[in-house]
This record gives structure tokens, C-alpha cells and sequence, in this order.
């Protein structure tokens, strides 16, 4: 009961400052920017980019299927994008990483914001076997091709004073249980990214980064990877993306979303862990998982 009495007003107060922060966030800010948004053939990728095009920005979509790239660059321009163009690319092959910042440099010029949201490998729920290829595939996806993009577009993004979003989740905070080398390349993004931040305030360098550490949202592909194996109920992939982009254009540190139930169990993990262990083991469905 003690630390509920802490607890309880420490999170009102919290939630008091996200929500009702005074700084003000409008189109303008955005309009004209040359936008890099990978992973952005479906769930919260497309929904960032939609962001954007509403703010009239300069955008490059990037994912693996041209099909589903041509009809996002097309619902982005008729969304009012000053411009919207496209990059097919594999994100388990490096190279092919560099050449999508070599090809944003051709199309737009420069960059103000890369959002670094892709995932791949053996993406769901899965038992660990010992495995070391699953393993590598997950940190060649989900980290090293994320530091390969920003390393390549680093001069660009000094030079605009941009700002790179970073699409992590509650995985890079807590450990998640069947999804072992996904959480791994998580908590490996985020040690990257929050030390790349102060770097950069540390040699005056005025390039910033948003980390936005998400539960679980409505994306088709993470509804199938949930499947029967959890009992959780998904957040909207359109508000979600409408607070991250937000969040980045602000320069906030971090955005959490959904806020109040994330949050929560974050300070909780802090001064309670085994608590934190129990209460996400009863949330999974542990027959279901193989």
C-alpha cells in the first residue's frame, strides 16, 4: 500500500506533464522536410509516413514489396506529401541498407529525419533452441542495418540538424520471454541509440534521437505474431503513429505509447522486478508457444 501511495501521484503527475506539455506542434514544422521511413509498406511504418504526407513533407518509403510501396507513395501524395518516392530494399543484406540512404541523397538532397522502424528475421513467438542463425538474422535486421542507415546518413543529418526516430519497444526495456533474440536486438538499440544521443550533446552536435518504446498495436503483422499465445488487447497503429512522429518532431527523449500502461509497468520493473516477472508470465499462453 506504501508504494502505491508513491506510485499513484507519481504517474498523475507524469501523465499530467505528456499529455498537457505546452510546446506547440503544427504542420509547418514539418512541411517542406525531406522524410526516410523504413518498414513503411504496412502497420506502423505506413502509418508514419501517412503522418508526414498530411504535414506536406518530402518523403522515401522503403521495405521489401514494390507493390505495396507504389500504392503508399501514391495515398502519401494524395494526402498532401510536397513529394513521395520509393526504395525496395532487403534490410538483412547491409549493403543493400547503404545504397537506400544513397538513393534518399539522389531523390531529395538531403535528410531531416530518418525513422528507422523495420523488423525481420524470425519475427513471433517461438521456444529458444539454441539457434544461432535465428540469432544472427535477428541482430543483422533489427540492429546492426539500423546503424548501418544512420552511420551512412549521419553527414547528411549534421548537416540539416535533423533528428533520427527510432522505432523500439517495451522488448528493449524488459525482457520478453519466447521472442529472446528480438528482445536482444531491442535492448542493443537502445544502448546504441541513448549513447549516440549524448554524443552528439556532448560535441555540441545539434542531431537528435526519439526512441519510441511501444506496447502491443494493432499491426497485422503483430496481431499474427500474437496470435492465441497472449491475453493482451492492441493499441491503434494510427494514434500510435500520429504520438511518435509527434514526439520526434518535438525532440522528445522518448515516446511511450500506450503511455499509462507501459509507464506503469516500467517503474514498477525498477523497485518491484520479480513482481514485473510474475504479472508478464500470466499474460502469456504458454501451451500455444512452440
Amino acid at each position: 500500500m506504501a508504494v502505491l501511495k508513491i506510485l499513484v501521484p507519481l504517474l498523475i503527475g507524469l501523465g499530467a506533464y505528456y499529455f498537457y506539455s505546452p510546446e506547440s506542434f503544427s504542420a509547418e514544422m514539418v512541411k517542406g522536410k525531406r522524410v526516410l521511413v523504413t518498414g513503411s509498406s504496412t502497420g506502423i511504418g505506413e502509418q508514419i509516413a501517412y503522418e508526414f504526407a498530411r504535414m506536406g513533407a518530402n518523403l522515401v518509403v522503403t521495405a521489401r514489396r514494390e507493390n505495396l510501396l507504389e500504392k503508399v507513395v501514391q495515398k502519401c501524395l494524395k494526402l498532401g506529401a510536397s513529394s513521395a518516392q520509393y526504395v525496395v530494399a532487403d534490410m538483412s543484406n547491409l549493403t543493400s541498407a547503404q545504397e537506400v540512404i544513397e538513393e534518399t541523397k539522389s531523390k531529395l538532397g538531403g535528410l531531416d529525419y530518418l525513422v528507422l522502424n523495420h523488423v525481420g528475421g524470425v519475427v513471433g513467438f517461438h521456444l529458444f533452441k539454441g539457434d544461432m542463425e535465428i540469432v544472427k538474422q535477428s541482430l543483422t535486421v533489427n540492429f546492426l542495418s539500423y546503424i548501418q542507415l544512420t552511420s551512412s546518413a549521419l553527414e547528411m543529418l549534421q548537416e540539416s540538424e535533423g533528428s533520427i526516430i527510432v522505432i523500439s519497444s517495451m522488448t528493449g526495456r524488459i525482457g520478453s520471454p519466447f521472442n529472446t533474440e528480438y528482445s536482444a536486438a531491442k535492448f542493443a538499440l537502445e544502448g546504441f541509440y541513448s549513447a549516440l544521443r549524448t554524443e552528439m550533446r556532448l560535441r555540441k552536435i545539434n542531431l537528435y534521437v526519439t526512441v519510441a518504446v511501444l506496447g502491443y498495436i494493432d499491426t497485422e503483422n503483430a496481431m499474427k505474431a500474437v496470435g492465441d499465445r497472449m491475453s493482451l488487447v492492441p493499441s491503434s497503429k494510427e494514434e500510435c503513429a500520429q504520438k511518435i512522429v509527434r514526439g520526434g518532431v518535438l525532440r522528445h527523449r522518448e515516446v511511450i505509447f500506450p503511455y499509462w500502461s507501459q509507464k506503469f509497468v516500467l517503474l514498477l520493473r525498477d523497485w518491484m522486478p520479480n513482481l514485473v516477472d510474475q504479472l508478464i508470465g500470466k499474460s502469456y499462453k504458454v501451451e500455444n508457444i512452440h
